[in-house]
């Protein structure tokens, strides 16, 4: 992999009147605080405030990537970084986006890469217009082939292997790995890690995770017609929340777990109502990875030497450890 150098300021940036899902951050309301203590127009270093766009593949009402829009809006605001972000849940969608993002002579992208074979083209497109490139959450079996220069994440693979684990000791027999987006790779290799060292059975039920009522219906009848479910593990604080209501409606006796976290699920936690959380840190991805889009630019920095992740993940939450996430969490960063 040959990087691209790192580039200088350019004058352009999103414009929601290129891509109507585009949401400008504002610094001083993401931060609770008008004054980001920098010179309009610079970013911090006495030099030309450096563009960077954050684009997802997140769904709508998501409350995930609130997280990591937090995170890298606390960096852009260290930084003096004007930064914008855009989601598109449909691939070819999140594609368009890296490419108004060239066509708007940004200073650098951070992309989640959930769907790698769309991302391929306007990656390369991207590193081919001198604009460096990092990945963010999901890709990383793709990120490297791809020319990415860093990557920030959870290998969703161990995480699933080390929720099987978790499972066997919990002594859990039938196990409902319940997946919200379809063909996403992150979300299949969590399930694939847990078939592989659960002792148990396994299986995977395929929600619409954008319409909740869909998928409390969907979940409700699959427990109601296989009582034997005795664990229900989601992909999701938000899906967890979901299960809890699905495992009482159906009067099954399963137990919830879930990947990931929010101020919500910590409370489930605390109550028993969620055995346990897997977190990634997503406002830790966030910040990553915008932050390390202007290390670049000013030293040259590679976070992994281009050739290792940065893991945030995976750690679990308990109801014996929970206490010492939860102050994040109600602040909104955890």
């Amino acid at each position: 992999m040959n990087p691209p150098p790192p580039p200088r300021a350019r004058s352009g940036f999103l414009s929601a009147a290129a891509v109507a899902s585009v949401v400008v951050l504002l610094l001083a309301g993401c931060s609770g605080s008008g004054d980001t203590g920098l010179a309009a127009g610079t970013d911090g270093v006495g030099t030309a405030r450096m563009k960077i766009a954050l684009l997802t593949h997140a769904g709508k009402d998501d409350a995930f990537w609130e997280l990591v829009r937090k995170g890298a809006a606390t960096a852009a605001a260290k930084d003096g970084v004007e930064l914008t972000y855009a989601n598109d849940s449909d691939p070819a969608g999140q594609a368009q986006l890296v490419r108004d993002a060239i066509g708007d002579h940004v200073d650098g992208i951070a992309v989640t890469l959930a769907k790698p074979a769309a991302m391929k083209a306007p990656v390369a497109a991207a590193l081919a217009a001198g604009i460096p490139v990092v990945g963010l959450n999901s890709g990383i079996d793709a990120w490297k082939s791809q020319g990415v220069l860093e990557y920030f994440g959870q290998d969703e693979s161990v995480a699933g292997a080390a929720v099987g684990n978790k499972l066997n000791g919990l002594r859990a027999k039938h196990a409902l790995c319940v997946i919200h987006e379809r063909g996403n790779v992150a979300l299949e290799a969590r399930c694939a890690g847990v078939k592989k060292t659960f002792g148990g059975e396994t299986e995977n039920l395929y929600v619409e995770g954008t319409d909740s009522d869909a998928v409390d219906a969907v979940l409700t009848a699959k427990l109601r017609q296989e009582p034997g479910i005795d664990e229900v593990v989601t992909m999701g604080a938000q899906f967890a929340l979901d299960a809890v209501g699905s495992v009482k409606a159906a009067g099954s006796k399963a137990h919830v777990a879930t990947f990931d976290l929010n101020n919500d699920l910590v409370k489930a936690i605390r109550a028993g109502n969620v055995q346990f959380a897997v977190d990634q840190q997503p406002y830790l991805q966030g910040y990553l990875a915008v932050d390390s889009l202007w290390l670049y630019r000013h030293n040259g920095n590679i976070s992994g030497g281009g050739v290792a992740p940065v893991l945030t993940g995976p750690a679990f939450v308990t109801r014996t450890n929970v206490a010492a996430v939860a102050r994040f969490a109600a602040a909104g960063t955890r």
